[in-house]
């Protein structure tokens, strides 16, 4: 006799035909499954018992060799019972249990991919590059900009099809959207599936394309549209302009635009975030004296105090002049650096102040060019 008697761990007569012994594996398998059952352990060793009795009992050379000797000669006890999938399901085996279990997830996720395809799709996003000037940047602007975009067609509305005309299920893949492609093999039954190549995988047919589109339900239009920059905006902002990308498919939700930024570079001034940076001219006799001179900024001219003997290259930091904040309503520095200015040609009274400028100051003057060749050395801009 043999140590397990299969026919009674499936629950079957020794007379039990092929779909008999099918039958009742797949109800216990079910019923047994260590994932379904409350004691784990117990059910584990009890699925490993009734699939060790299903691969033998349904291949019908292991069958007529365990009735006869009560074993098959290689244990009966490979394949599934470790869990190793090797050969322990038989011609069919792998195939059944695999759609047992997971079959209907597997429909399920199918028919939940082919109603994303078939419904409605949202529109691309789009992108439009905007330069702007410095002062734009400060003060906030408002720009006119034009763009060719997908338009939802008037005439059909988005749905692809001809004014009072009907839009059908696809007859290559009745509406599915899929194509089904079965395979058997000794593992068991392999199904692929792609996409229907009538109907593109939206499972339906336009019977009368729209004219106007050519049954795509958008159109390419030229769209006007104003953007406005807020003051303070900085190079490699982007503005984000819900809705005015592409139109969305088959009714779907259109896009956004994103508007990226680019601010032009200014002749004068330069920027560091919210601070701004200028190069300011002064004479001598100012630069000597102090007083004040006035200082070019994106926010008009403004004064500023030196004191005397003020150096070239001495920086001034103009607290809140800078560039606004976006989020607030602080502001940066304007940064001023001064240069003296040397003029290159003087006049015969100038030339004679400066002679006696230089006398007063202990300055020797042994010729006319050396003095000056050391006046522009000690003035010159750095």
């Amino acid at each position: 006799m043999p140590t397990k008697d299969f026919y009674e761990i499936l629950g079957v007569s020794r007379s039990a035909s092929a779909d008999e012994i099918k039958q009742a594996y797949r109800a216990l398998a079910r019923k047994h499954h260590p994932d379904v059952a409350a004691d784990k352990a117990v059910a584990e060793q009890h699925f490993k018992e009734i699939n060790e009795a299903y691969e033998v009992l349904s291949d019908p050379q292991k069958r007529m060799q365990y009735d006869r000797f009560g074993t098959t000669g290689n244990g009966a006890a490979g394949g599934f019972g470790d869990f190793g999938f090797g050969s322990g399901f038989g011609a069919a085996g792998f195939g059944d249990i695999f759609d047992m279990f997971f079959g209907d997830a597997r429909a399920g996720a199918a028919g939940e991919r082919q109603a994303r395809r078939a419904g409605p799709a949202r529109g691309s996003d789009l992108r439009y590059d905007l330069e702007i000037t410095l002062p734009e940047a400060f003060a906030g602007a408002t720009k006119e900009i034009g763009f060719n975009h997908l338009a939802q067609c008037e005439t059909c509305k988005g749905s692809g099809a001809a004014p009072n005309t009907l839009i059908v299920a696809c007859d290559r893949c009745s509406g599915s959207g899929v194509m089904r492609m079965v395979r058997h093999t000794p593992l068991g039954q392999f199904v692929t599936q792609s996409a229907c190549s009538k109907c593109g995988g939206d499972g339906q047919v336009i019977q009368t394309p729209c004219e106007a589109c050519g049954g795509r339900g958008r159109r390419e239009v030229e769209r006007k549209l104003t953007v406005k920059v807020p003051a303070g905006i900085d190079d490699g902002s982007r503005i984000r302009i819900s809705g005015s990308g592409e139109a969305g498919i088959r009714g779907g939700p259109p896009g956004d635009l994103y508007v990226y930024l680019s601010v032009a570079p200014h002749p004068v001034f330069k920027r560091d975030g919210h601070d701004t940076y200028v190069d300011v001219p002064m004479s001598f006799p100012q630069a000597a004296l102090g007083g004040t001179i006035v200082v070019p900024s994106l926010d008009g001219d403004i004064p500023l105090n030196v004191h005397a003997g003020t150096q070239s290259g001495t920086v001034f930091r103009m607290r809140g002049h800078g560039m606004p904040s976006v989020r607030g309503s602080q502001r940066g520095d304007h940064v001023v650096t001064v240069h003296v200015v040397v003029p290159p040609k003087s006049n015969k009274r100038q030339r004679e102040l400066l002679e006696e400028y230089a006398r007063a100051g202990g300055d020797r003057i042994d010729d006319d060019k050396t003095f000056f060749e050391k006046f522009k050395e000690a003035f010159r801009p750095e």
